[in-house]
């Protein structure tokens, strides 16, 4: 009997060795560039979106939630959870378990949310005018100083800000993909649908709004990212039914073939585009919480 509970004992010791290095390697392991969107594991705050501080919503009520492996946002909210993608500046892929949002204390005070005026005087005289709000991480579009449409962006990073100023869209570029970065090491180009460029450096890099992940914070290295869910679902086969298209909606807005011609998907400069003007500070984050 010996001999045998001395091979138990040992295979208890072998497979508790054995689980340990596997936590211990997952634990450890920095996340690779081309892994799908998750939890980062060694910065838990990373994922913390109550720690961006939006003016706007200084005065709105809200609480933490905590998104769970069984979690999803339709659903914990149902139909409303397209506004609380709006309100957190987030796309479905990016709601991943280990993500905490802003859950309104009451879904009514989140519905229609918008953080820019419904009028702006120095779109006014303007046939078409975009604002775009760093501090908000929000596009606004006016006809004559009247919001048209308003749907939440994700800017420039820390280290790489997309430039504040005056700008006039000059060229559209239905099915643009970046030069510079792709989906993944070896995978295709960055996909940049629905382009719409604004600016031109000194180094003569574009600068686009344009069609991107939304992972609520400012992640871009300078252009202007806009909700396509039907991108994502090309590239990535998620969603599966596409809902949240605000960039396909922007560029029909702001370049229609009425007036500047037969869109056949290639680069097309234009004239006279829309005025885009994007002002403030990138919002605040607050220091980590300790867990």
């Amino acid at each position: 009997m010996r001999p045998s509970r001395m091979r138990w004992t040992h295979r208890i010791v072998l497979v508790g060795l054995f689980t340990s290095f596997l936590v211990g390697f997952t634990v450890l392991r920095t996340p690779h560039a081309i892994d799908e969107p998750a939890a980062s594991l060694l910065d838990k705050d990373e994922e913390d979106l109550t720690r961006i501080v939006y003016p706007s919503q200084a005065e709105m009520h809200w609480h933490s939630r905590f998104i769970r492996p069984q979690d999803s946002l339709e659903s914990l909210y149902g139909k409303d959870w397209v506004w609380v993608a709006r309100f957190n500046r987030i796309d479905r892929r990016h709601a991943y378990p280990g993500v905490t949002l802003k859950e309104p204390d009451t879904m009514a005070e989140i519905r229609n949310y918008s953080p820019l005026p419904a009028e702006y005087e120095p779109a006014r005289r303007y046939a078409k005018y975009i604002l775009v709000d760093k501090g908000e991480q929000w596009l606004g579009a006016y006809e004559h100083g009247k919001l048209k449409l308003s749907m939440p962006a994700a800017t420039g990073k820390p280290g790489t800000e997309t430039p504040d100023g005056t700008f006039r869209i000059d060229a559209r570029h239905l099915t643009h993909t970046s030069s510079l970065y792709k989906v993944s090491e070896e995978g295709d180009q960055y996909p940049m649908d629905n382009a719409l460029r604004f600016y031109i450096d000194n180094k003569q890099i574009g600068y686009w709004i344009h069609a991107r992940d939304l992972p609520g914070r400012p992640a871009s290295h300078g252009c202007i990212g806009l909700f396509d869910e039907e991108m994502q679902q090309r590239m990535f086969e998620t969603p599966a039914k596409p809902v949240l298209l605000d960039s396909q909606k922007l560029y029909a807005w702001a370049v229609p073939d009425s007036i500047y011609g037969d869109d056949d998907g290639s680069l097309q400069t234009i004239e006279s585009g829309p005025v885009v003007e994007v002002r403030g500070e990138l919002p605040r984050v607050l220091p980590p919480r300790h867990y």
